[in-house]
């Protein structure tokens, strides 16, 4: 039996018959189900397959059931990616041009790579094919591109930023964003390579004189200063003295450009090898004492400063690193340094936890049978040692005014205080690497007049958390993963300076960015048949228009004059958007969670009547026990 044949010939008869094309129908309950547009600079993979695959079986099983069911389909292309794309195939990049032949792009193809429109079309091309073939029920007749390579959607897109602007979701402020050094742009979730999910984290910078310098070390944990034996420099690393706001500091050359971002006046007076600092001394200024400079080639020079404090006692990592020193005398004969001085460095303890005694990083490293600097469990030891010193550690006598406080308690004032002394400042970075698209190595720059949603919004969290309540979640579990998520969610930048998108409407240098632009997209597919039909150009889609189709405000005859469109097309269309709304289950993977599904819920409850908020979310990826 010839399956194939079987299976085309039932593809073609559904695609005559317009079996899938739904249209409004009250003498039929009806069914709205989505599934995430899929990016266009890629053929679709097996985890499209997965989610589209399960929402089709609920789909059809709903029409057997006897809804109505409207399962439209449409592809994303905003951000920096496609047009990365294209701008290295027109540069010649070696690399770019056979990855894309590796992908089975014909060779023929490539130089049209060149037009971002042509490759959002090539893959669009190929994404639908493949759906079709899956079988997939979907109403074909609701596909749409987003940026401005459909119009009729970025004027949509304008008008969901108009709304929340008009109800006060957006400021423009200074605030700590991931940034792309090449791109000049945030770089959102999906505008990376590496690091989605990656938010920006607060170091504490602790000044250790050095000459007429300090040696500048960034932490997340200032309140170890008690404990520091001896500084940590890569000696293969190039470091820079720099003037930073009218101090000498001594940091990697790779923190400069941070620091320049972060609003600091910055001015490069010497670089030199980090091998140039090992085996003097440095001195800190809360212990009054003056501790060795040690190499470790753990360091990462994007990461922090590249300069770090050693506290053997109560960092895992400092104190293998300080035996493997011991075992590797070598290490520092080659340098030029006597490897007598690590017999001067012992461990100083200065927390006490529950649990552990005097020394509790020596005591999991050894209990873990760590070995090295390369043992996998090394991290593991770390995350233990950390979390248990944060939130159950106590501060000993050595701590001076902060002696038998909780670590957790004190945090804050002791870095303000440490900051009052003038022994302290502050640097962003990524928690963890962070690579844009276009291949660029981010950093944290904290923006002036940048547009930032309001995610910080506490009556937004409310109606975001009690509606997540009234939902149906599947599985169930996956709730908390929201709960999460809207609890620590912060404002976040929504616009770029490059890549495809729609224009922010007030302020046009900025473009809406990828995640931003595809959160309540789900309405404009019950309107675009129309927009289709009638030929609907995208200055007649206007703000009211808009309002009174998806709010219910304003009056039908006004609209219909200040707009020039037909007030018959106005109402067929606010007739359908209420007959589909609001969507009863849209499916993805768990992995949006932390971003996309969350924004969409955030989107929809801020823009639309309550009526009109999404009744379900499916999410793949849980294992139910």
């Amino acid at each position: 039996m010839d399956f194939k044949s079987i299976e085309s010939k039932w593809q073609k008869k559904w695609f005559e018959e317009k079996i899938f094309e739904a249209e409004p129908d009250p003498n039929k309950p009806k069914c709205f189900v989505t599934f995430p547009y899929p990016y266009m600079n890629s053929a679709l993979h097996l985890g499209h397959a997965y989610t589209c695959t399960k929402l089709d079986i609920y789909a059809r099983m709903k029409r057997m059931q006897g809804y109505n069911v409207l399962f439209p389909q449409g592809w994303h292309a905003t951000g920096e990616p496609i047009q990365g794309v294209a701008k290295r195939v027109r540069s010649g990049d070696k690399k770019q041009i056979e990855i894309l032949l590796m992908s089975g792009v014909p060779k023929e193809e490539i130089e049209k790579f060149s037009e971002p429109r042509y490759i959002v079309e090539y893959h669009r091309r190929l994404a639908k094919k493949d759906m079709m073939e899956m079988g997939y029920s979907i109403d074909w007749r609701r596909e749409f591109v987003t940026t401005t390579l459909t119009p009729t959607y970025s004027r949509f897109i304008e008008w969901q930023y108009n709304t929340f602007r008009r109800k006060g979701y957006v400021t423009i402020g200074t605030h700590p964003v991931i940034w792309c050094p090449s791109c000049k742009s945030p770089t959102g979730d999906h505008d990376r390579l590496v690091g989605e999910g990656v938010s920006p984290i607060e170091y504490t910078l602790l000044k250790f004189r050095y000459n007429d310098a300090f040696l500048v070390a960034a932490t997340l944990r200032p309140e170890t200063i008690y404990g520091v034996t001896n500084m940590w420099i890569r000696p293969d690393v190039i470091y820079v003295l720099a003037e930073v706001d009218g101090e000498k500091w001594i940091i990697s050359k790779e923190t400069v450009e941070k620091l320049v971002d972060q609003l600091k006046n910055v001015k490069v007076i010497k670089e030199f090898y980090g091998r140039e600092l090992i085996g003097k001394k440095c001195f800190n200024p809360i212990r009054k004492d003056y501790i060795y400079i040690l190499p470790a080639y753990f360091i990462d020079p994007y990461v922090g400063t590249g300069v770090v404090m050693s506290v053997p006692s109560h960092a895992p990592y400092d104190y293998v690193a300080l035996k493997d020193l011991r075992e590797n005398r070598d290490v520092l004969v080659k340098l030029g340094v006597n490897p007598d001085i690590l017999n001067e460095i012992k461990p100083i303890s200065m927390i006490s936890v529950e649990g552990f005694g005097e020394y509790p990083a020596i005591e999991i490293v050894e209990k873990m049978g760590i070995s090295s600097q390369k043992d996998e469990k090394l991290e593991k030891a770390t995350e233990i040692i950390y979390k248990k010193e944060f939130h159950l550690g106590v501060l000993k006598n050595i701590c001076g005014k902060y002696a038998g406080k909780k670590v957790q308690e004190v945090k804050d004032k002791l870095i303000q205080d440490f900051k009052d002394m003038g022994i302290a400042d502050s640097l962003w970075d990524p928690a963890e690497k962070v690579v844009c698209r276009c291949t660029t190595r981010c950093h944290v720059k904290i923006l002036e007049n940048q547009w930032f949603l309001k995610y910080s919004d506490p009556e937004w969290k409310k109606n975001v958390l009690k509606h997540l309540e009234e939902m149906n979640i599947y599985p169930r579990e996956a709730i908390e993963a929201f709960k999460y998520t809207v609890e620590w969610l912060k404002d976040k930048p929504f616009t770029r300076k490059s890549g495809l998108g729609t224009p922010l409407p007030w302020d046009k240098e900025w473009i809406i960015e990828t995640l931003s632009d595809s959160t309540i997209y789900m309405a404009y597919y019950t309107i675009v048949t129309h927009i289709k039909k009638h030929n609907i150009p995208p200055e007649k889609l206007t703000d009211d228009v808009f309002n009174y189709i998806f709010l219910g405000e304003g009056d039908l005859e006004e609209v219909s004059r200040k707009s020039g469109l037909d007030k018959n097309i106005i109402l067929d269309m606010k007739k359908e958007f209420e007959y589909w709304y609001p969507i009863d289950l849209r499916q993805s993977g768990k992995d949006l969670i932390h971003n996309h599904l969350t924004f969409f819920l955030f989107h929809h409850i801020a823009i639309f009547r309550p009526k009109h908020w999404p009744k379900g979310i499916g999410v793949n990826g849980f294992i139910m026990a």
